[in-house]
């Protein structure tokens, strides 16, 4: 009996040491980072795999992360409302006996691992900012004073940093001799040894001469009821500044003339719904034809990184949808080259409903390749919308409305009423130049204006 329960005892122990560290996953294409609204779990509870254990919120939608593994949570590392960087760790969990092989085994890895590597367990300084963004400074006193362009300490630098009481701030200053600017255990004790000659010295910035300079104005902002942003119109916030700030924004405009593709859809809207129990909205038609004049012109379904552009084999149109609360959030039709118009319409009418209803899921907002934004739903004429990160142009499509235009008949010039439309496309002129953002807008409205009236729905 005292043998079992000293075998007993011993498995207790390897499960408790076998912690597991789960990380913010990806949650689409160019988000970075995500607040946290609320845990599910508190520490001490016990958590199964793929159970929801947090939820967070991007500036695309709101989203529940799983638990990758079966056990007890032992640590959560951040608050709600707390920013988290995308790869972050955010909860610390004891496997249990009933993970699944793969989780012991990548455990089993990491322990064997920081054995080898004589490294402390994880997770020894309590710090949200292990990445630090460092500003150069000079270097007055040591060759051991200097700066990383790695910013990123490992687990046994901060333990020793934490037993000498060596601040991040203080980190960042020592020359780093490590691949890639790591900071290396060797670099850290040798400033030590010298007396730690960076402790007190003040990190200055080296002006930049060519760049730009917020002027602070005091300005008088008045008086009035305070309205604070909510977590998503801060997030779109940051990510309208991100992209003036990114891309430098030209704006191409054209008009359309709609008269033949308002007639045909207002002959056929009704059959179409009583067909197919599906809306035939404008948007639709709009995606169908802005699909094709991408597949017509390939660069401008790019992204940029650094020096490289990336041509993108997929036509993603995201549809820039107003939500009830007023802030905005982009559906993404996907694939919308390869789909006829019922499939388009069912797309929309699918991704509209589930915006009004605030049930969007983050597969529904990730992956756009291109955005419209359709501002003649509110009565504008036309708009200069902000560039929908990190693509490389958005479209903005008018109210359509009727006026006397001077056409040319057999007959000679001639006026008549026509429905016309102005489009304007914001494009990103690092890539983008006139004639190809020109020519792009063009050929959407010549696919509006030749629209064929004898399809059959």
């Amino acid at each position: 009996m005292l043998v079992i329960c000293v075998i007993l005892f011993l498995i207790k122990i390897n499960i408790i040491f076998m912690e597991f560290e789960l990380k913010m996953p990806r949650l689409g294409e160019s988000i970075t980072e995500a607040a946290i609204i609320n845990w599910f779990k508190n520490v001490g509870d016990t958590i199964e795999e793929d159970e929801m254990i947090l939820e967070v919120a991007t500036d695309k939608v709101d989203s529940e992360v799983p638990s990758t593994v079966s056990g007890v949570i032992k640590e959560l590392l951040f608050e709600p409302n707390d920013i988290i960087k995308i790869g972050a760790t955010i909860a610390i969990i004891e496997v249990t006996e009933s993970s699944n092989s793969d989780n012991k085994k990548n455990l089993n890895e990491d322990i064997k691992e920081r054995k080898e590597n004589n490294l402390p367990k994880k997770s020894l300084l309590k710090n949200k900012n292990t990445n630090l963004k460092v500003k150069s400074e000079k270097n007055p006193k040591s060759s051991n004073i200097g700066v990383q362009n790695n910013t990123f300490f490992s687990p046994l630098i901060i333990a020793i940093a934490k037993e000498q009481h060596i601040s991040f701030e203080e980190l960042a200053r020592i020359r780093a001799t490590g691949k890639d600017g790591r900071l290396r255990k060797s670099d850290l004790y040798q400033y030590i040894e010298e007396g730690r000659p960076a402790q007190f010295v003040q990190p200055t910035s080296e002006p930049d001469p060519t760049a730009y300079r917020i002027p602070q104005l005091n300005l008088d902002k008045g008086t009035g009821k305070i309205v604070k942003m909510d977590r998503m119109r801060q997030m779109i916030a940051d990510h309208m500044v991100y992209s003036k700030h990114t891309s430098p924004h030209v704006t191409a405009y054209v008009e359309a003339d709609m008269t033949e593709m308002v007639k045909w859809r207002n002959e056929n809207k009704v059959a179409f719904q009583e067909k197919y129990n599906e809306r035939l909205t404008f948007t639709p038609l709009f995606v169908e034809a802005v699909a094709k004049a991408v597949k017509d012109f390939p660069m401008i379904n790019v992204t940029v990184d650094g020096e490289n552009i990336i041509v993108k084999e997929s036509i993603n149109i995201g549809m820039a949808t107003a939500l009830p609360s007023g802030n905005l959030i982009v559906p993404v039709v996907k694939n919308a080259d390869t789909k006829n118009l019922l499939d388009l319409a069912k797309d929309v009418n699918k991704l509209a409903n589930k915006a009004r209803e605030n049930k969007l899921k983050a597969d529904d907002v990730q992956g756009s390749t291109f955005t419209i934004s359709n501002v003649g739903t509110f009565g504008s004429v036309m708009g200069t919308p902000i560039i929908n990160q990190p693509e490389v142009a958005i479209l903005a499509l008018g109210i359509i409305k009727k006026r006397a235009e001077v056409m040319e008949t057999p007959n000679g010039d001639e006026i008549a009423i026509r429905s016309m439309m102005y489009l304007s496309l914001s494009f990103d002129h690092r890539v983008v130049d006139g004639y190809l953002g020109g020519s792009f807008v063009r050929r959407i409205a010549d696919y509006f204006e030749q629209f064929d009236t004898n399809r059959t729905i």
